[in-house]
């Protein structure tokens, strides 16, 4: 392909093509109110809210149940979704959704309730055994033989993208690790992205959510290429994470700049209306792409520091329980991880440094990981994130145990555009500790 870049220059024995999968969504202010014609429009009659906690109160909630209510639809609220969903939760979620009977499903609120709605979705409809279709190796990374119910959901924060994603992230508790599970079945049926849902978020949410879109971006921008991915047996086995594609490029390339231009202003003004419906377009977009080409190791060494929290907890986020929100777990990982693959796709790494704001003047191939480093590590201060891993509890001695952690996530540590091994994994959660 002419129009590409040389990143995707053909390979023996490796895919000739890419394959993108988006669901439709509508994007603007008040479109939560059209939640009742979408579930009307796929067929829905006895519908599934789900939620959590601290969003079911909310008016973003109450103005879902109406439309759907008005539309004529039996309303059946589940707000047991836990912020950093587990295995046990997923099971628990999906026993309501078997019990309930229901013909469609609607999700209001983060990452942790879409994820949720997706498992529900799937067991119920699907029942079997729960690791049958948890990644591989550490799950049977099964396909179900059947479609699943319509699912339209509702994202109330700028960060994780799942609305455009077939991917579901747990903590299974056995392992003291993050998973997931990750089938084209499961994305959305619809999405519902209602940018004011983010003027009540607290600041520290923002931050986190919004570095969890960066590195959505980042990851998947700097990703080994599809081209360098084994050609699949035919068309349907090519992977949900196929490597980077110069689809996935081009939103990336988007959500970068205005994670650089609004990521800062949204977090430190919540009346900043458009820097908050900015960086929930960028959520968006870095949803597109990374659901397609899929992260790499920032997201697999953070599936560690989250499962292994001991004591740390964040202001704007349940305090029941330790807990290291997402985008903040894999962010901490960033500039360290960035520094070693930079060596691999110097030009990407420089041309992202710059679409994050960074200054790049006179920078050459050999500076590509400080550059791109360096201006993360300012963001991350300008938004007063944790000073690396000892800011959320982790010293060097912990290195050995996070590498343990983090290195069966196979499906995102191949994704990687450079090679690691476990000991490299180490060093690079040691090169986390502290920034500044």
């Amino acid at each position: 392909m002419s129009c590409c870049h040389h990143y995707f220059a053909a390979t023996e024995g490796g895919d000739t093509a890419f394959t993108i999968d988006i669901p439709p969504f509508t994007f603007g202010r008040g479109c939560l109110a059209e939640a009742g014609d979408r579930a009307r429009d796929l067929g829905m009659k006895r519908v599934a809210l789900f939620t959590d906690k601290a969003l079911a109160g909310l008016p973003h909630v109450a103005a879902v149940k109406k439309s759907l209510t008005d539309a004529g639809c039996d309303v059946a609220v589940y707000d047991e979704v836990k912020v950093e969903p587990t295995d046990v939760s997923f099971k628990k979620a999906a026993r309501f959704a078997t019990e309930g009977k229901f013909d469609g499903f609607v999700s209001v609120g983060g990452g942790s309730v879409m994820d949720t709605c997706k498992a529900a979705n799937l067991y119920s409809s699907h029942p079997a055994d729960f690791l049958a279709y948890v990644n591989a190796p550490i799950g049977g990374a099964q396909v179900p033989k059947g479609p699943l119910k319509p699912h339209v959901a509702c994202p109330t924060t700028s960060g994780t993208g799942s609305e455009c994603t077939g991917i579901a992230i747990f903590d299974l508790t056995s392992m003291k690790a993050k998973t997931g599970i990750m089938l084209k079945c499961i994305r959305p049926t619809f999405a519902l992205i209602d940018p004011a849902v983010t003027e009540t978020l607290p600041a520290n949410v923002v931050a986190a959510s919004g570095f969890d879109l960066m590195s959505h971006a980042l990851e998947s921008y700097t990703a080994r290429p599809y081209a360098r991915r084994a050609r699949p047996e035919r068309a349907g086995l090519r992977p949900v994470s196929q490597g980077a594609n110069p689809l996935s490029d081009t939103v990336d390339r988007e959500a970068l700049g205005a994670v650089g231009k609004f990521l800062v202003r949204g977090v430190r003004d919540a009346g900043d209306v458009e820097a908050r419906t900015e960086l929930m377009y960028a959520a968006t977009l870095a949803g597109i792409g990374f659901g397609n080409a899929g992260c790499h190791l920032p997201h697999g060494m953070s599936y560690a520091v989250s499962g292994m929290v001991r004591e740390f907890r964040c202001h704007g986020y349940p305090q029941d329980e330790p807990m290291v929100p997402h985008g903040m777990s894999v962010v901490l990982n960033a500039p360290s991880v960035f520094r070693f693959t930079a060596q691999a796709c110097p030009d990407r790494h420089l041309e992202a440094a710059q679409h994050l704001g960074a200054d790049a003047r006179g920078a050459v191939p050999a500076d590509a990981g400080e550059v791109i480093a360096r201006r993360l590590i300012e963001l991350m201060r300008a938004t007063e994130l944790p000073n690396g891993l000892s800011g959320v509890g982790y010293s060097a001695e912990d290195a050995g145990a996070l590498a343990d952690g983090a290195f069966p996530q196979k499906r995102v540590i191949a994704n990687s555009p450079r090679e690691v091994s476990r000991d490299e994994l180490k060093q690079l959660f040691v090169d986390a500790i502290r920034y500044w």
